[in-house]
This record gives C-alpha cells, sequence and structure tokens, in this order.
C-alpha cells in the first residue's frame, strides 16, 4: 500500500513539474472615457496608468470628440456596455455620453428629453454590473470672459456678445448673493437689451438643459450608481453663470459628502484625477499629501480662470483623489509644492513677463525645491505663476540646480486648477513606476509646458507670415507641416541647452486640433 501511494505521489509530482507555467493574475482593469481626445485629456492621462500594473481600455478615437466632430454619445454607449461586463472599473466623461464631448456640450443641439435619456443609461449600467465601480466627471457649462477666450468652442455669436454675456451673468450671480450698486442694477438693465434675445435665449436653455442633466447625476450618486461624482467648473470667474450654477448644485449635493460627489474648479485635470482615485481604489490605498507654497500670497492665491483660492482647489482635487492633505512631512507619500506669485496675480506664459530673471520669490521656492528633494521626499511642483505656460525664471533655476530629473511629478500647461489637479495625480502615481517610466512622463511636461507652451509657441507664431500656404495660428491648415518642422528643430535646441540630463533621444510632435494652443508630444528615450 505505501509503495502504491510512494509512486501515485511521484506521479503527480512529473505531472506538476511537467505543466505549463500558469499565467499571473488578471490585472485589474479599468475602462476609460475621456470628455475629447486632445493629448492631456486622453493620451497623456492614459499612458500615467499605463506605466501601473493595470489593463486600461480605451474607446476607439474616431468615437471621441475633437475640435471638428462634435463626438458620438450613442455609439460610445454601445462600446461602454459590451466592455463593461469584464472591467473592475469604469472612469467616465459624462460630457462624452451625453453630448459627445467637452466643446459637444456647448454647441450640441439635443433636447432635454434626448439627454435625460442618455443620464438614465448611467443607472442601466449598474444594475448590469453591480459589482463594477463606477467615476464619473463632467462639466458645469464654462462662462468665457469674452469670445476671444472661448477659442472658437462656444456658438458663434459669443464671438461678438461673449463679454456683455459675461458681464450679464456676473452681475447676475453676484445680485443674488451680494446685492448690486445702482450704477450695477443700470448696467444689468442695459446689457439685457444689448443682447439679441435669440442668442441669450439659445445660451441659456443649453445651460438649462446641462443644468438638468448634472441635477440628475448628483440624485443617480444618492442612489448610489457611483462610486464618485464629480462636476467641474470651467473657465470660471468669482462671479459668472457657471458660478451660480456650481453654487445650486452643490447645495443638492452636499448632503452625499466629499467623499461620494464635489462641484469643484476646474474640468481637464479631473479625468486624471478620477483615474487615481479608481487606482487607489483597487489597491486599497490612501495617500498622504503634504502641501507648500511660495512665499507671499500663496494659498490665497485666487488664479486666473477660477473663482477660489487655489488652496481650497488643491484640496478639492485632493480628496475626489481619494488622498488626505496632511500638515507634516513625516508621513507624506507625496509633498506638493505650489509655485505662486508673490503678489498672488497669475499672468499669462507669453506675456514679456515671463523671462529667466528671478522674481521676488524664485528662489526661495527654488531652494525648497531643493531641501525636499535632497530630503527624499517625493516632490511634485504645481508651476501655476503663468497660465498657459511653465515659470521660465524657475525652470531655469530647477535646471542650474540639476532639480529636473529629481522630481516626482510636474505640471504648468494651462489654467492653475489644470496643472495642480494633472501633477497631484501622477505625482500620487508615479512612485509605483519605474524611474524610466516616471522620467519620460517629466520629459513630456518639460518639453510641452516649459519648452513650447512658455517658449516656442510664440516663437514659431511669430514666424507663420513667413510660412506659405493658407493658416494661421487658431487654423495651421497649409501651414501645419512646416510648423511641426520648426516645432521640432526648436525643442532639439531647447532639449541641448535646457535637458541634456533628461535623455530625449527623439522628439515627436503633432498639432492634433490644427491649432497651436495645444500639442502632442512623444519622446523616445536613450
Amino acid at each position: 500500500m505505501k509503495k502504491i501511494v510512494c509512486l501515485l505521489l511521484m506521479c503527480f509530482c512529473i505531472v506538476v513539474l511537467t505543466l505549463p507555467v500558469l499565467a499571473s493574475p488578471l490585472k485589474p482593469k479599468i475602462l476609460f472615457v475621456p470628455h475629447d481626445d486632445r493629448p492631456v485629456s486622453f493620451a497623456q492621462t492614459a499612458d500615467t496608468v499605463r506605466n501601473l500594473d493595470y489593463d486600461l481600455v480605451l474607446p476607439p478615437q474616431n468615437l471621441l470628440g475633437n475640435r471638428t466632430d462634435l463626438g458620438h454619445p450613442d455609439e460610445l454607449w454601445q462600446w461602454v456596455f459590451a466592455q463593461a461586463k469584464n472591467a473592475d472599473a469604469l472612469v467616465l466623461s459624462s460630457d462624452s455620453l451625453l453630448y459627445g464631448s467637452l466643446v459637444g456640450s456647448r454647441k450640441h443641439a439635443y433636447t432635454q428629453a434626448d439627454i435625460i435619456k442618455r443620464v438614465e443609461q448611467f443607472a442601466q449600467l449598474k444594475a448590469q454590473n453591480p459589482r463594477l465601480k463606477i467615476y464619473v466627471f463632467g462639466s458645469i457649462m464654462r462662462t468665457p470672459r469674452d469670445g476671444a477666450a472661448s477659442g472658437t468652442e462656444e456658438p458663434s455669436y459669443y464671438a461678438k456678445y461673449g463679454a456683455s454675456i459675461f458681464r450679464l451673468t456676473e452681475l447676475q450671480d453676484k445680485g443674488e448673493t451680494e446685492g448690486l450698486s445702482g450704477s450695477e442694477k443700470k448696467e444689468q438693465a442695459k446689457l439685457e437689451t444689448v443682447i439679441p434675445t435669440k442668442a441669450i435665449g439659445d445660451w441659456m436653455k443649453r445651460r438649462q438643459t446641462n443644468f438638468a442633466a448634472s441635477s440628475r447625476l448628483i440624485e443617480l450618486s444618492r442612489a448610489g450608481t457611483f462610486n464618485y461624482l464629480a462636476l467641474g467648473r470651467d473657465d470660471n470667474a468669482p462671479y459668472s453663470q457657471t458660478h451660480k450654477e456650481s453654487r445650486l448644485l452643490s447645495k443638492q449635493g452636499e448632503d452625499l459628502g466629499v467623499t461620494k460627489f464635489q462641484a469643484l474648479a476646474g474640468i481637464d485635470e479631473i479625468g486624471m484625477v478620477l483615474m487615481t482615485r479608481a487606482v487607489n481604489d483597487l489597491s486599497s490605498y490612501i495617500p498622504f499629501v503634504t502641501v507648500r507654497y511660495a512665499d507671499g500670497i500663496g494659498a490665497a492665491t485666487v488664479p486666473s480662470y477660477s473663482d477660489e483660492a487655489i488652496s481650497q482647489s488643491i484640496r478639492s482635487h485632493l480628496l475626489a483623489a481619494g488622498a488626505i492633505q496632511i500638515p507634516g512631512l513625516k508621513r507624506a507619500d507625496l509633498v506638493l509644492l505650489v509655485n505662486t506669485n508673490k503678489d498672488g496675480k497669475t499672468l499669462e506664459a507669453n506675456w514679456p513677463q515671463n523671462t529667466i530673471v528671478p522674481r521676488d520669490n524664485t528662489l526661495s521656492f527654488a531652494k525648497m525645491v531643493d531641501l525636499y528633494v535632497s530630503q527624499g521626499y517625493h516632490v511634485g511642483v504645481g508651476d501655476i505663476a503663468f497660465s498657459n505656460g511653465a515659470d521660465n525664471a524657475l525652470m531655469a533655476e530647477l535646471a542650474k540646480r540639476n532639480l529636473l530629473p529629481k522630481l516626482t511629478a510636474y505640471s504648468g500647461w494651462n489654467t492653475a486648477t489644470n496643472s495642480t489637479g494633472f501633477v497631484l495625480g501622477q505625482g500620487i502615481m508615479a512612485p509605483k513606476m519605474t524611474l524610466q517610466a516616471k522620467n519620460n512622463l517629466l520629459a513630456v511636461r518639460y518639453l510641452d509646458d516649459w519648452a513650447y507652451q512658455a517658449n516656442i509657441r510664440q516663437s514659431v507664431a511669430g514666424e507663420l507670415s513667413k510660412i506659405p500656404g493658407t493658416g494661421s495660428y487658431g487654423q495651421l491648415d497649409q501651414k501645419k507641416a512646416a510648423v511641426i518642422k520648426a516645432t521640432v528643430e526648436k525643442m532639439n535646441i531647447f532639449v541641448k541647452h535646457n535637458l541634456s540630463d533628461m535623455e530625449i533621444d527623439k522628439i515627436l510632435i503633432d498639432f492634433p486640433w490644427n491649432r497651436m494652443f495645444e500639442t502632442a508630444v512623444t519622446i523616445q528615450s536613450r
């Protein structure tokens, strides 16, 4: 009997040893639908998660909205339902699934009934996949200050009447919350006669549809459909129609608590923020983040395109990302350092003030970066002294101190909240990546935010008139190939002079929205 047992054991061992090695456990799968196909919204956010141990599933790009195609919401819903059954978490743009895209939310011609019907598909999705984690982000429609600020992404009448529309809603919001002076009441009455009824009627009707959809999303969150719902205030101001609608929606959802719902400043970065939350939830990880500001007004800075102090925006982003802000350094998983101007003003990166000459607090901020890096902390820099590009003086000083490759994350690409939200996401996730992956993400930000946005964009724009063919800054057309060539050439020179220690071998550039405002940067490392 013993011999038989031994023989059986030997046979079992032989069989086990000769079996092929089993595949490793399946990676958690995250399905991501961005609000359009711009590089930061789509590819660069996706690249961050791809560098972690997750299976990331993205929709076909032709279903996403872009500058000329407002998107395909019904086809996107079909794709989501088909893919969701195999996913662990979904991070979904309600703008894409309701209107086709972020731009579509501002220009669509759908009826309110059409939109609400699509909203109800979120409930169907949850009913069919009850264990699925669903994170949704959407926009509270923006109120650009004028036609130029709208960037042709509003209805055509906004080019002429945008400034008047903004001012009218600014006064209306202020009147409801604070009250108006006699002169302001007269100005409001005059504006109501200046703006054509057809234009303001169309604009407000679309906003009412958007508001109704956002309100219903809050009710679905209350019913447990979402693990988190974030509604972002795009291109906002302290008083505006956007601020008013955010007030009302925040009040509606205040009983849910900030661990389930927030209306927060910004929009383009919220996909990154909720992707970070999904990763944190799937890994049962709660990161601790310490925040420090440059000398001066610092935390009290109210940046351009926002309606609140940057400290409040960062607090909201941390809550949405599933992180906790702590005052001390002892337990910090990330130290976020925020570069602000001493007087709290947020300038534009293409203004003459953005030189390499240090300003009042540049050197002290660089010293703070140096200190925390040398002490071994994971350091992220939110560079918001200028909008739409990096602070040249700060970046030159960080390069001089050889700190650029040593940062964990960096961002200075668009509005202040766009930058701080993006750097928080990458900063929280980067420590789980390989050093090469982390540095590749950093290199893209340095090339995009510093080299291009703050410098090369203006340089090439100044040469456009000399380039043959039709085209302009906002519509490159026949000039596009030459602009790409000139940008790559200037970037290579910039790398040689400023980023030689980042191991950047080859740079690829594109302008996917056929304009110079944003670029797609791809690099190959040595």
